[in-house]
Parts: structure tokens; sequence; C-alpha cells
């Protein structure tokens, strides 16, 4: 009987977790327990920051322009276990200076946008804040991961201030259309489903790498939509703008009363 990917990754995750996880993590965990939670609650804090920026972008096109490129927002620091995991595949030294110089994703915000110009509108518009450094850009939008996935990744840094200091932290910023956040979340969900023959799953990941261009092509379809709309809409505001400049149009009466008043000023 033969082991295919999935159950060899079981295996090896079960030996992660009986043996780092219970002897080595956990006495690093036990030292640095204090030193460990400040430097998650100072994660916290970034992604807040990150997230307010975002909010008030939303708001400020929301007033400006009346209507809202975010759809949501959502975050999540990573759990003991990812990182752990992250840690032994890249053989980081076990120290939280190691970890936080090298792991640049414990800190992650996801921001899920209505069509794809406004996920490099609203990257654009966070990058050229000044108190935001980018670190990292990767744009599997334009360039998709081969099972399909697709999504702007930003590793960026932000400042935060405590009572007596001010701490640069590291946050991915993830954007994505709700097209590629549903394909995605599905994606990560059926990907890992067990028992699963090897030829059978090589057939369900060019479905879903169907699915993946299907879902590429409704935004774009969803995005000239749009675009139709908004020129549409500027054609009949430049329009009405034009016939306002003449009384006839702005009253009933604009110009009966024009006349009138004419009239009145020649015979006096």
């Amino acid at each position: 009987m033969s082991l295919n990917n999935l159950d060899l990754e079981k295996i090896r995750d079960g030996i992660l977790r009986d043996s780092i996880m219970s002897d080595e993590f956990l006495g690093f965990m036990e030292e640095n327990m204090k030193p460990y939670n400040s430097l998650l609650a100072y994660y916290r804090c970034a992604i807040m920051e990150i997230e307010t920026k975002f909010k008030v972008l939303n708001e400020q096109f929301s007033l400006q322009y009346d209507r809202n490129p975010i759809e949501s927002i959502k975050s999540r620091i990573k759990s003991n276990e990812s990182l752990i995991r992250k840690i032994r595949d890249r053989k980081i030294p076990l120290t939280l200076e190691a970890i936080e110089e090298n792991i640049t994703d414990i800190a992650g915000v996801r921001v899920i946008c209505s069509f794809p110009e406004d996920i490099y509108m609203l990257a654009d518009c966070l990058l050229n804040q000044d108190d935001i450094e980018l670190i990292k850009e990767k744009d599997y939008i334009k360039n998709p991961k081969p099972g399909g996935y697709r999504s702007l990744h930003l590793i960026v840094q932000v400042p935060i201030f405590l009572q007596n200091e001010k701490r640069n932290m590291k946050v991915e910023v993830q954007l994505r259309t709700i097209a590629m956040d549903f394909w995605a979340s599905l994606e990560h969900k059926l990907r890992y489903k067990k028992n699963i023959p090897e030829k059978q799953a090589q057939e369900l990941a060019y479905e879903l790498k169907q699915c993946s261009e299907i879902s590429s092509e409704l935004d774009a379809r969803m995005q000239e939509i749009r675009n139709r709309i908004t020129l549409a809409e500027s054609a009949y505001s430049e329009k009405k703008d034009a016939y306002s400049k003449f009384p006839l149009f702005n009253s009933p009466f604009g110009l009966l009363s024009q006349l009138t008043s004419d009239g009145e000023e020649n015979t006096e």
C-alpha cells in the first residue's frame, strides 16, 4: 500500500506536533512567554493600523465618489502550529529576534475588493502614505500560481506607537476581488480533503484551475460593465451641465421670464 502526498504530510505534521511542538517549542514558549505575548500584541496593533488606513480610504471614496471599493476586511495572527512549521521548513533559529526578522506574514490583513482595478488603486493609496514602507510585492493576479490562485500580496512595514517607543512591524496585506476570495476559500477547503486517489486528485486540480479561469473572466466582465456604467453616467452629467447653461432648461419658464424681463427693460 503506497502513501500519497497527503498521507505523508499528515504523518510529518503528526511527528512535528509530537516532537518539536511538545519539547523544543514548548520549552521556548515557557522561557519566552511574556516577550512572545508582547510580540503578538505588537502584531495585533500593526493589524489595527493597517485596517484603519483601509477603512479611512473606503470612507473617503464613499463620500467623494459615492461608492465603496472595499467589500470587507479580514485579519489574522499566524497560529503557533503554522509558525513552527515555517520555522522548521526555513531552518530559522528559535529566537524571537530571528522569528521577527525572517517571518514576514505573522500578521495578515486581507482586503476584499469589488473590482480588479480597485485592488491596484487601493494598493497605490496605501503605499503612497509616508509611514508605509514596501518590503516585498508578489502579484499573483498578473502572474497566477500554477494551481490558479490569484491575489496581490504586499509585505509592508508600519510603525506602531507604544508608551515610550515606536516599533516598525511587518504585515502581509492580501488584496483580492470577491470572485478571487470565493475561489481561494473553496480551493483551500477542497485541497485538504483526505483519501482521494492520485489520478482523481489530478483531475480535481485541473477542474479547480478551470474554475479559476472562469472566475478571472467573470472579474473582467464585471469590470467592463462597471466601466461602461461609469462612462454613461459621465456622459449624462456632461450633457446635463451643458443644458443647464441655457435658461430654457433651468425652469419651465426660464426663457419666458428672461424675454419678459428684457421687454420691460426696453420699454422703460
